[in-house]
């Protein structure tokens, strides 16, 4: 039963929208033949019926079928949908089930745009996911991005309206879409001389301490860490109070070499270095992770960190 209206959307183009709840998991299987749609805009019934495509994107990753992972997904997540998932046919385990139900739906307008929708799954572990509207069908672009603390309030009025941030926002519409550099900013310069800034325990904070402390946990390799932005759209909600709920990712790629001989301690496990290349007693390995994010962006350009998932995109080795 749907019976919450609630949603607030910018991107590069930032447009009216539309929000609503299911109080349930989804039910049935969508074929392409009934996700498929030109339609300009989103209601709850399609957002509903796109999110049914889990069942089908969780089938795919148990059966280790990568053509089928990389049609029901969009970038960044379909970066998972390539060496990844053929990883998992070498011994690489399968992502967590996406078996998520109790559902916010969050829907921009679609007009001069594709269209997309946030949803916010309560069960069984609070996580968001983004949907776009590409070539045709509905793809999974991001998710499933874990809360680590309570889902930011958006922006409703007595009506349960939407109100939208609008395209030349010189304040709320510019700050979202600099976040995805900012954090890039963060995340390269230990020393803080950007003046990017995180509140001491936000996960991009740990992040960053990790990063410093990567080279001298896998001594005697030597390994160089870079931070890089994933091309493609930003994507965020107006928040109550002002500001922005941004959806965005980041990549880090390890370079990791022996000294001598093979690698000894690679970053994510020999396990993972057998699963994407096959090899044994690598003397280089680079390994890319993905970063996928939800970000709070106050009007005073106070960045927190929301939601967060981490994985192993690639591996090569010589």
């Amino acid at each position: 039963m749907l019976r919450r209206l609630a949603a607030l959307a910018i991107g590069v183009v930032l447009l009216p929208g539309c929000g609503a709840r299911d109080d349930g998991p989804p039910v049935g299987t969508p074929s392409p033949a009934n996700v498929a749609t030109s339609a300009p805009t989103v209601g709850p019934d399609e957002a509903a019926t796109a999110f049914g495509l889990l069942r089908r994107l969780d089938d795919a990753w148990s059966g280790k079928d990568c053509a089928e992972v990389a049609f029901l997904t969009a970038s960044p997540e379909s970066g998972l949908g390539g060496r990844a998932c053929e990883a998992t046919r070498n011994g690489r385990p399968v992502p967590a089930s996406l078996a998520y139900g109790d559902v916010d739906y969050y829907i921009p307008g679609a007009l001069g745009g594709r269209p997309w929708f946030v949803a916010l799954a309560h069960r069984p572990h609070p996580s968001y996911f983004l949907f776009e509207h590409d070539e045709g069908r509905w793809r999974l672009a991001l998710g499933p991005i874990r809360l680590v603390g309570d889902a930011p309030e958006l922006d409703v009025d007595e009506t349960q309206a939407a109100h939208a941030v609008p395209a030349d926002d010189p304040e709320d519409g510019v700050r979202a879409r600099l976040a995805p550099q900012k954090h890039l900013a963060y995340l390269s310069d230990p020393a803080g001389l950007s003046g990017v800034r995180f509140a001491s325990g936000d996960a991009m904070t740990r992040l960053l301490a990790e990063l410093v402390r990567k080279p001298s946990q896998v001594r005697p390799d030597r390994l160089g860490v870079d931070v890089r932005l994933v091309p493609g759209e930003t994507r965020a909600l107006a928040l109550a109070g002002g500001g922005a709920l941004v959806f965005h990712a980041l990549q880090v790629v390890y370079s990791q070499r022996a000294r001598t001989g093979k690698v000894a301690h690679p970053v994510f496990g020999a396990a993972a270095v057998r699963a994407f290349t096959g090899k044994a007693s690598p003397k280089t390995v680079t390994a890319t992770e993905l970063i996928l994010l939800a970000t709070t962006v106050a009007p005073d350009g106070r960045m927190t960190t929301v939601a967060l998932r981490r994985t192993p995109a690639d591996i090569t080795a010589t």
